[in-house]
C-alpha cells in the first residue's frame, strides 16, 4: 500500500511538474478558443476594457506608456499569450496624433483631408476610396492599427456640431461614401471603426439625450446608410454612440448591436464604445458591446458583477472572441514594422484634388468666373481668407505640417493682393493673436466677429483691383452645437457684402462670395447681391489651392451639395424640436420629421430651398439623352443607362443623380427619393460617356413597422434622373404587377414615448 501511495504521489508530481512546463498557447497559432481558456479572470475584464486614459497599468506596454503619442486609445495586452495591444486613433479627416513623439526627432505631422461633407459633394465613390488609400497608409506608417472612422450620421439638422464629419441628408450617399472610405482605409492592412451607432445627430447632452425615431425613420433614414456601410465595406469594427436611442443606451441595445447589426446585417467585427460612453457596463457586456473605451472606473463593476452573478463569463468570453479577431489582423500583431515617413507630398495632391471636386459653385452670374485673365490684382475681403479653416474642431481635427490661406494660395498663383486690404486683416488677426494663449490660436480667429470696414475704405480700394474676393467663415466642433444666430451673416458680414457689391459694381467690377463652412448657413437674403458664389466648405489643409484652382479655371466645378441649403432656420424640418426638450437642458428629442430629412421634406411638403439637395454649377454644360431601360415591368431588377455628353466649351464632369418616384396608396412616402448616383469622367467638350444603374427590389421598398417587414408597392414607378432634385433631365417608367414583401426584419428598436410624425396628408 505504501508503495501504491508513493507511486501515485511521484505521478502526481510529475504531473504538475508536465503542466508548470506545458507552453502557454499563443495568440495566431493557436486557437481563440484555447487562448480564452487560459485567461485568468481579471484578464478577460481587463481585455474587454480598453486603455484610453493611461491609467491602468497594461503589462503590455507597462504604465503610463504609450505607443504612439495622441491616439485615442489601446486595447488590453497579455504578453504571455501572445496578445499585443491594438492603437486606435482618431478621425474623420485625418490621422490624429501629436507631431511630436517621443524617441523620434522628425515631426509627425499627418494630411488633413477634405471634411465628410466636401467629400460628399464630390459625389464620387472612386475619389473616396483613393482618399481612403492615402489616409490608411498614414495610419499604417505611423503605427496605428484602426482609423476611428468614418462618421456617417445623418445631416438631420445644420445647427448639429459634428455636421462637417457627417457626409449628408441622404443615407445612400451617406453609406456609399463611407463604403468606399472603408474600402480605401482597409486596403492598407489596418482597420476602421464606422461610427456613431446609432442617431448621434445632436451634440448638445450627447452623452445621456434620448433620440425618440419611429421604427420606420431608423430603418429607412438613420440605419440604411450603416447597412450600406456594413455589407459593402466589412469594416473591421462599429463603435457605438453616446446618446440613447429610444429609452436605451446604444452601447447597451442588444437589439441594435446584436439583433440587427449582427444578426439582419451579418456583422462579424467589433463593436466598441464611444469614449466613456452608456452607464452601465453589464448591460454593454449582455447587448454585444465587446469593447468599453477608456474601460478606467468600469473593471471593477464588471468584476463585482462576475462575483454576483448578474453577468455570465461566458458572455465575456463571447465578447473577447471579437477583440481577438480584430487583434489578429493588426499590423502591429503580425509584426509590421513601421517607417514614420509616408509619402506626404503625394498624399497632398490627393486632397487637393478631393478638395477642389468637392466645392460647389452656387452662383455664377455672366460668367463672373473663372477670372479672366485681365484679372490680376485681387482686393481680399474677410478674416477667414486670412485665416482659412481647413476642418472643424473636436476629435476630427488633423495635425498638419502647413495649410495655406487664400491669401497665400493667390500669391503663389500670381494674383497681386490690394495691400491695404490685406494689411488691415492681417494687423486684426495679430492683435488677436497676441492676446491668446498659445494653445487657443488655432481656432481662435474663427470665433472673432469679422472686422468692420467703412465704405470709404471700400470705395478706396476699387481703382487697385480687378476683382474682390470675399470670404465667409463658420466654425463648429464635437461637444456643442450652433447657435440659430450662426445660421445668418451678422450685421457687419451683411454690411460687407452689401458695401463691396456695391463699390465694384459702381465702377463694373465682379464681386465672390466664398463660404468657408462646415454647414448649411442662410444665403437667400444677400445672395442676389455678388457676381458668384464658391461653396468651399472645410476642404482641408490643401483646400486653398484647390479653391484657387478653380477660381481661375485650371479645374472645372463639379461638386453637387449632398444637403439641402433651406431659406430659412424655420424651414429645417426638425427646427422646432432640435435639439429637444427642454429647450435649455434637453432630455428627449422628438424626431416629429420622421422620414421626411432634408430633400425628402422640401420637395414633398412644398417647401422652396435656397439650394436643393443635388445642386451644383459647372463652367460647362451637359445634356442627359437616350434613356433606356431594360424592361418596362419589374422582374428582381432593371438596368437603366444614360447618356451624358458634354455640350459646353470646357472639359468637365457630371453627376447623374437617379431618383425614384414610388406608388403612394399604401402608405405615405417623399416625393421621390434618390436611389442611385454616378459621376462622369472628365469629359471633353462633345464627349459623351453612359452610365448605367441597376435598381433592385430592396430600391423599390418602404419599411412597414406594423408587420416589421419592407415592402414594394404594386403599381407605376417613374424614374427621375437629372442634375439635382429639382432639375429632372429625362424619366422613365416601368410597373410591379404585384406587391412583394422584399424582406422580413425583426420588430425592435420601438419609440418609448407615442410620437407623432409628420405626414403629406396634414398638409391636404
Amino acid at each position: 500500500m505504501k508503495k501504491l501511495n508513493l507511486l501515485l504521489s511521484v505521478l502526481l508530481v510529475s504531473f504538475a511538474l508536465s503542466a508548470q512546463t506545458q507552453p502557454l498557447p499563443q495568440l495566431g497559432k493557436d486557437s481563440i478558443k484555447n487562448i480564452i481558456s487560459a485567461m485568468t479572470l481579471q484578464e478577460k475584464v481587463d481585455m474587454v476594457m480598453g486603455l484610453g486614459d493611461r491609467s491602468w497599468t497594461n503589462p503590455a506596454t507597462g504604465p503610463k506608456t504609450v505607443l504612439l503619442q495622441g491616439e485615442a486609445g489601446l486595447t488590453y495586452g497579455i504578453p504571455r499569450l501572445g496578445i499585443t495591444p491594438a492603437v486606435l486613433t482618431d478621425g474623420p479627416a485625418g490621422l490624429r496624433i501629436e507631431p511630436k513623439q517621443s524617441e523620434h526627432a522628425h515631426p509627425f505631422y499627418c494630411t488633413a483631408f477634405p471634411t465628410a461633407t466636401v467629400m460628399a459633394s464630390t459625389w464620387n465613390t472612386a475619389l473616396e476610396e483613393k482618399v481612403g488609400e492615402a489616409m490608411g497608409n498614414e495610419v499604417l506608417e505611423y503605427g496605428s492599427d484602426v482609423l476611428l472612422a468614418p462618421a456617417l450620421n445623418i445631416q438631420r439638422n445644420p445647427l448639429c456640431g459634428r455636421d462637417f464629419e457627417y457626409f449628408s441628408e441622404d443615407p445612400l450617399i451617406a453609406g456609399k461614401m463611407a463604403a468606399a472610405l472603408v474600402r480605401g482605409i482597409q486596403s492598407n492592412g489596418v482597420g476602421t471603426s464606422i461610427k456613431h451607432f446609432d442617431a448621434n445627430n445632436i451634440e448638445t447632452n450627447r452623452t445621456s439625450i434620448n433620440a425618440v425615431i419611429s421604427q420606420r425613420a431608423l430603418r429607412e433614414i438613420y440605419l440604411k446608410g450603416f447597412e450600406i456601410a456594413v455589407k459593402e465595406s466589412d469594416p473591421w469594427t462599429v463603435m457605438s454612440s453616446y446618446n440613447r436611442l429610444n429609452g436605451f443606451y446604444t452601447s447597451q441595445n442588444r437589439d441594435l448591436l446584436t439583433t440587427i447589426l449582427r444578426k439582419e446585417w451579418g456583422f462579424k467585427g467589433m463593436v466598441m464604445s464611444d469614449w466613456w460612453g452608456g452607464d452601465d457596463p453589464v448591460a454593454q457586456m449582455n447587448a454585444g458591446n465587446d469593447l468599453l473605451e477608456p474601460g478606467d472606473s468600469q473593471r471593477p463593476v464588471l468584476m463585482q458583477a462576475i462575483r454576483d452573478k448578474t453577468i455570465s463569463v461566458k458572455v465575456l468570453d463571447r465578447n473577447i472572441v471579437s477583440i481577438l479577431q480584430l487583434i489578429e489582423k493588426t499590423p502591429r500583431f503580425k509584426g509590421f514594422v513601421p517607417t514614420y515617413h509616408p509619402d506626404l507630398v503625394a498624399h497632398a495632391a490627393v486632397a487637393r484634388e478631393a478638395a477642389a471636386e468637392g466645392m460647389v459653385l452656387l452662383k455664377n452670374d455672366n460668367q463672373a468666373l473663372p477670372f479672366t485673365k485681365k484679372v490680376k490684382r485681387i482686393a481680399l475681403f474677410g478674416k477667414t481668407s486670412y485665416r482659412f479653416m481647413v476642418g472643424g474642431t473636436g476629435s476630427g481635427e488633423v495635425n498638419y505640417d502647413h495649410a495655406a490661406s487664400i491669401d497665400d494660395a493667390m500669391t503663389d498663383a500670381g494674383y497681386k493682393l490690394t495691400r491695404p486690404v490685406a494689411d488691415a486683416y492681417k494687423q486684426y488677426i495679430d492683435s488677436v493673436l497676441n492676446k491668446t494663449k498659445e494653445q487657443d490660436r488655432k481656432q481662435v480667429i474663427a470665433y472673432e466677429p469679422e472686422v468692420p470696414l467703412s465704405q470709404a475704405f471700400i470705395d478706396a480700394q476699387v481703382k487697385n483691383s480687378d476683382i474682390a474676393v470675399i470670404t465667409i467663415g463658420r466654425q463648429a466642433g464635437e461637444g456643442a452645437d450652433r447657435t440659430v444666430e450662426s445660421f445668418t451673416l451678422t450685421s457687419t458680414e451683411q454690411a460687407l457684402i452689401h458695401d463691396v457689391c456695391q463699390a465694384y459694381h459702381a465702377a463694373k467690377k465682379k464681386v465672390i462670395v466664398v463660404l468657408n463652412i462646415g454647414s448649411p448657413i442662410e444665403t437667400a437674403s444677400w445672395r442676389a447681391e455678388p457676381d458668384a458664389v464658391m461653396l468651399a466648405w472645410q476642404p482641408g489643409q490643401q483646400g486653398a489651392n484647390a479653391l484657387v484652382d478653380l477660381l481661375k479655371g485650371a479645374v472645372d466645378p463639379s461638386g453637387k451639395l449632398a444637403e439641402s441649403f433651406p431659406m430659412k432656420y424655420a424651414d429645417v424640418p426638425s427646427a422646432a424640436t432640435f435639439p429637444g426638450e427642454p429647450k435649455n437642458n434637453p432630455v428627449n428629442a422628438f424626431y416629429t420629421d420622421g422620414i421626411y430629412v432634408g430633400y425628402r421634406y422640401y420637395e414633398t411638403f412644398h417647401v422652396p430651398t435656397a439650394y436643393p439637395f443635388g445642386y451644383g454649377l459647372s463652367y460647362t454644360q451637359f445634356r442627359f439623352s437616350d434613356v433606356t431601360l431594360s424592361d418596362t415591368v419589374f422582374n428582381k431588377e432593371i438596368t437603366v443607362t444614360v447618356k451624358v455628353t458634354n455640350v459646353g466649351k470646357v472639359a468637365g464632369k457630371e453627376v447623374a443623380e437617379l431618383y425614384l418616384d414610388a406608388p403612394k396608396k399604401q402608405i405615405d412616402k417623399p416625393m421621390q427619393e434618390l436611389k442611385a448616383f454616378a459621376k462622369t469622367n472628365l469629359l471633353k467638350p462633345n464627349e459623351s460617356q453612359t452610365l448605367t444603374f441597376t435598381l433592385h427590389a430592396s430600391d423599390l421598398a418602404s419599411f412597414w413597422s406594423g408587420i416589421s417587414a419592407w415592402v414594394a408597392d404594386k403599381g407605376s414607378y417613374q424614374v427621375h434622373i437629372g442634375d439635382s432634385s429639382d432639375d429632372i433631365r429625362a424619366k422613365a417608367t416601368f410597373t410591379l404587377p404585384r406587391r412583394l414583401i422584399v424582406e422580413r426584419v425583426h420588430n425592435v428598436l420601438y419609440p418609448n414615448f407615442l410620437l407623432h410624425v409628420m405626414t403629406p396628408k396634414e398638409q391636404d
